[in-house]
């Protein structure tokens, strides 16, 4: 009898135990490391120049999204970076100045995040990030913005089993750290391709286009000339050129004259008085998506951004000379040619980015 009941609760004992140990994770149930590559699409675009150190992974781009996606990254969990950069506004903000975990508004109007992998001078409206890695981890730290520390961050993250199975798949350990969160979210933004907006179609069959949108796209390219009213463009390709619809640089276009001035922009990462009021040329592409416009948010409307170049532009010492040779005689549009030009740069809409799966919320 004694026999038989030692055996008994050495078999509960076996049971129980057993149980428990079948619904622990463990670190090796099919957690692995993959370094299967992440197979960019990007249509009729030139190969980005990925960092060599930081190749697109299948992983490593789904945990960048997961973290681009993750209130865990704020002091109150209440945000995320795509709290700011919303999706179906090309992922940009259409508030003036998106407002943080603390109820404050941020400085400047929220950049979209889209082609990053194929800009190649620095990142913010300043150009203060070298790197998209290095830009990633700014706004978490910001008070204006999500306002929390690097290690607050790893340590929430860290705490859950779900996070340390995707940092073993994409970088080949449990261990969390910021600088392989920086990887992972410049690896999914890297992913934010835009291609496919109705110029592109246009380019492949110009039937696509209204005649309007054709006149806009005529006087998007053609440049001022102030002698011959009748041929003068807008000239808009000179800082928007390219397939991208910019030129990697950084630029005064005249939004205030030297005496108001209140944000120097590049000034400040240079500490170089040439750059005063010099902010980075950002993409036009989904432009129609992305209202307000500038750095500060002050036009709402694409028709007043076209009006500022034609007859807005403010004399400062750093304007930019092509934009300065303008300001004489103005662009000289008319009212059609205004709505022309608006119609063009709706064309550069790309509608699929909007509801795209795999840049959504993963949760």
């Amino acid at each position: 009898m004694k026999t038989k009941i030692i055996v008994t609760l050495c078999a509960v004992w076996l049971f129980i135990h057993g149980c428990k140990d079948d619904d622990t994770p463990k670190a090796d149930d099919g957690v692995t490391h993959d370094e299967t590559p992440y197979q960019l699409q990007y249509g009729a675009f030139p190969p980005p120049d990925i960092a060599s150190d930081n190749p697109l992974t299948i992983q490593g781009v789904k945990l960048g999204r997961m973290l681009f996606y993750e209130k865990m990254l704020s002091q109150d969990g209440s945000m995320s970076c795509a709290s700011c950069h919303l999706q179906e506004f090309a992922f940009s903000d259409t508030a003036r100045f998106s407002i943080g975990v603390q109820g404050l508004p941020g400085g400047r109007q929220a950049m979209g995040v889209f082609n990053m992998a194929w800009n190649t001078n620095e990142f913010f409206w300043d150009g203060r990030a070298h790197l998209v890695r290095d830009q990633s981890l700014g706004p978490i730290q910001d008070e204006l913005e999500l306002n929390e520390t690097l290690d607050n961050v790893v340590a929430k993250l860290s705490a859950h089993q779900e996070y340390k199975d995707q940092f073993m798949r994409a970088f080949g350990s449990e261990e969390i750290t910021s600088d392989k969160m920086a990887l992972a979210m410049e690896q999914f933004m890297n992913s934010i391709v835009s291609s496919n907006s109705k110029y592109d179609q246009f380019l492949v069959d110009s039937t696509v286009f209204t005649e309007s949108e054709k006149r806009g796209r005529e006087l998007f390219f053609t440049e001022y000339n102030q002698f011959f009213p009748d041929q003068s463009g807008a000239d808009c390709a000179h800082c928007h050129g390219g397939f991208n619809f910019e030129n990697d640089e950084y630029m005064n276009n005249g939004l205030d004259s030297d005496g108001a001035i209140t944000d120097v922009g590049r000034e400040k990462v240079t500490n170089d008085p040439k750059d005063k009021a010099k902010f980075k040329v950002t993409s036009l592409r989904n432009i129609a998506l992305t209202p307000p416009y500038m750095h500060d948010g002050r036009f709402n409307t694409l028709r007043e951004v076209v009006e500022h170049y034609n007859s807005g532009l403010k004399a400062s010492s750093t304007l930019d000379p092509a934009l300065e040779q303008t300001r004489g005689t103005g662009l000289m549009l008319t009212e059609q040619d205004k709505d022309d030009l608006v119609n063009f740069l709706k064309t550069l809409t790309d509608e699929s980015l909007k509801t795209e799966e795999k840049y959504s919320n993963p949760f």
